[in-house]
């Protein structure tokens, strides 16, 4: 399975309900993680106001944010590569990064009335 890590701005939290100004990007994108989260998928998620030791230690991450700045996180990892900047990850990212397929439920035409 792969490893997802996704390299957060300095937030006071991860789910962008804080304050009086709520991002509602930061909103969906927690709610995507827990949802990958829950179906298996690995993902670690580091804030860099509260954990900066992680970002000065992985190489990938430091050697971004020397050449673009903390203003160009969010960065994404897939097992150590970096696969995405500036934006957090959508449901269908994660579940392709995680090797999982979403299955949507066959339309009432297409079924064959034994599955559902």
């Amino acid at each position: 399975m792969k490893t997802i890590q996704i390299f957060d701005p300095a937030l006071c939290c991860s789910s962008g309900v804080c304050g009086a100004d709520v991002d509602q990007k930061l909103v969906d994108a927690a709610a995507d993680i827990e949802w990958a989260k829950k179906e298996g998928i690995a993902v670690e998620r580091f804030n860099l106001a509260q954990q900066p030791t992680v970002f000065a230690e992985t190489p990938a991450v430091k050697a971004f944010l020397e050449r673009s700045g903390a203003d160009a996180l969010p960065l994404v990892l897939v097992d150590g590569e970096v696969a995405l900047a500036g934006r957090y990850p959508t449901r269908d990212e994660l579940s392709r990064w995680g090797a999982k397929t979403l299955s949507p439920r066959p339309a009432a035409s297409q079924c064959c009335g034994h599955c559902c």
